[in-house]
């Protein structure tokens, strides 16, 4: 049973051999082929691209935090008196 076994298994290594052999004689499988290992190349930088992404956005969330923490108003600016700005367009309106 063991030699059947080792028989069966020889004889599919051989034919995937001979199988990858006839796709390297076809036409165009150069083409394909490059086309291929291309689009490896492309999905590994584009994977590069999107770890930096996430450390980008890592550093936003915490700038943006820091930017709540600094806008929120504190008992001491509440008494301060806001200023009024005009803008040209309201001056105009007004004239």
């Amino acid at each position: 049973m063991a030699t059947k076994r080792n028989d069966l298994l020889g004889r599919l290594a051989d034919l995937s051999e001979e199988a990858i052999q006839r796709l390297g004689e076809v036409p165009g499988a150069d083409r394909a082929l490059g086309a291929i290992n291309a689009l490896r190349e492309r999905t590994d930088e584009l994977q590069k691209r999107v770890r930096g992404l996430e450390g980008l956005e890592q550093r936003l969330a915490d700038l943006e935090r820091k930017v709540d923490k600094l806008s929120k108003p504190t008992a001491s600016s509440g008494s301060t008196a806001k200023k009024t700005t005009t803008t040209k367009s309201s001056a105009a309106k007004k004239s």
